[in-house]
């Protein structure tokens, strides 16, 4: 948590060192389908290398800091090629992880437990082994993960069903708790990202603190002030929906397939853009390990560096991301796995070379993303973006850029990614 205090919209002060809070919900459309295994073994590699750059940078309970952000979450599903609004980014990047986090996790000092399914069962029983193993206090995280799966579950009585929980819990006890729901009948699915009160927040917009215009109730479940959410959990499905729901940072993400406009910052991706196409690196002389490396390879590379080095202001926009690499579903374009290998190389190499003490690569990716943000200081954004995709488009079907259906197949791939919205949402896409 960031220590301190903040006012409320009725300038109430909340002390934020006595408030554990819940970091905010994602509400997303629920995508179907079977994951290729070309993606899921790239996304195991890069997003545990972006996650143990995170740890090397900032510290382990930064990781559970961003892990708490809903945004900063669904950033990097996109980077590391997801459908930018998919609900099967949770699944996806959290069982990606957890294959190989977990394995390391002597090392790095972080679990991820819990999942999908009857696995999310599973999570008191490793909770309590992982607290044996480092000395914590495991029947209080147990039940920290047992209440924060409880009030998800009640405080939202509109047919949103549990259907996951995973808890991210580091060797030092903090943790960060993350649930998602779906409701069958609207196709959609709700996420819910709980953070412990001692961990350091990089976060600095109100999700840092429970704010909301009706009031409603701050629920401090490690506070000793706290004995009626402990002992009366059950009490909340009495409360009103609409109340509870306000004391979430909510995202909602729409019905439909397409990126637009709208959903981007696009100044912020111009000046990705021109540093990767136009050769601006060329501008920045403590990047030269960067000028050999491919336009395409470059703007992953930056837009992965932002996701490992950027604040919380930058992840407003999280479908921006997606044009790292592409998507599974086509949305933006096709994934280049060309460009996806390299980025996995040099991040990797980046991390195994900081653990011996060479940090020259780290160092280069952070200012890689100090200099795109130094581009986009005098970069003034136009209409791109359909321009853009048409050359993306073309370059995967020239050259083999991959969706869920395999290698793009020229005129074919994009006429089927065209008609989802339709196929899948109807009219209702016209209206977001």
């Amino acid at each position: 948590m960031i220590s301190g205090f903040a006012k409320t919209r009725n300038n109430k002060t909340i002390d934020r060192r006595n408030i554990m809070i819940n970091s905010g919900t994602m509400g997303m459309p629920l995508h179907f389908g079977k994951m290729p295994k070309w993606l899921t073994s790239r996304m195991g590699k890069l997003g545990s290398a972006i996650i143990e750059s995170v740890a090397q940078n900032y510290g382990k309970s930064e990781v559970l800091t961003r892990l708490s952000d809903p945004n900063w979450f669904q950033a990097l599903g996109a980077v590391m090629g997801m459908q930018w609004n998919s609900s099967g980014v949770t699944a996806t990047v959290l069982g990606s992880l957890k294959r190989r986090i977990n394995p390391m996790a002597s090392e790095l000092g972080i679990y991820i437990l819990g999942g999908k399914g009857r696995y999310a069962w599973n999570a008191p029983k490793q909770i309590r082994s992982v607290s044996n193993r480092h000395g914590l206090k495991g029947d209080e995280l147990v039940r920290a993960c047992e209440l924060t799966r409880r009030v998800d579950n009640n405080a939202v009585q509109d047919g949103y069903n549990l259907y996951q929980q995973y808890f991210v819990v580091s060797d030092e006890g903090e943790w960060t708790g993350i649930t998602q729901g779906m409701n069958t009948g609207s196709r959609r699915a709700r996420r819910y990202h709980w953070h412990s009160p001692t961990v350091r927040s990089f976060v600095s917009d109100p999700h840092t603190g429970i704010v909301g215009e009706r009031g409603g109730k701050i629920l401090n479940l490690a506070d000793k002030r706290a004995d009626f959410a402990r002992s009366n959990i059950v009490n909340l499905t009495k409360e009103k929906p609409s109340d509870i729901v306000d004391m979430y940072k909510g995202v909602t993400l729409p019905d439909r397939h397409d990126i637009q406009e709208q959903d981007i910052n696009m100044k912020r991706l111009g000046s990705v853009l021109q540093l990767a196409y136009n050769r601006e690196i060329d501008n920045f002389e403590d990047l030269l390990m960067m000028k050999g490396v491919g336009p395409r390879t470059l703007k992953a590379l930056a837009l992965t560096s932002e996701v490992i080095h950027g604040d919380s202001s930058r992840f407003e926009d999280p479908s921006r991301f997606a044009f790292a690499v592409g998507g599974k579903d086509g949305r933006p374009h096709p994934v280049d796995t060309k460009a996806y290998d390299e980025t996995i190389d040099m991040l990797q190499d980046s991390v195994e070379k900081a653990k011996i003490g060479d940090r020259d690569k780290s160092k280069a990716l952070k200012r890689l993303h100090n200099a795109t943000k130094s581009v986009e200081s005098r970069y003034t954004p136009s209409a791109f973006l359909s321009d853009l995709l048409d050359i993306e488009w073309k370059h995967a079907e020239k050259n083999g850029g991959m969706t869920f259906m395999g290698k793009t197949i020229k005129g074919v791939t994009r006429a089927i990614t065209s008609a989802q919205n339709a196929l899948l949402y109807g009219d209702k896409n016209e209206k977001n």
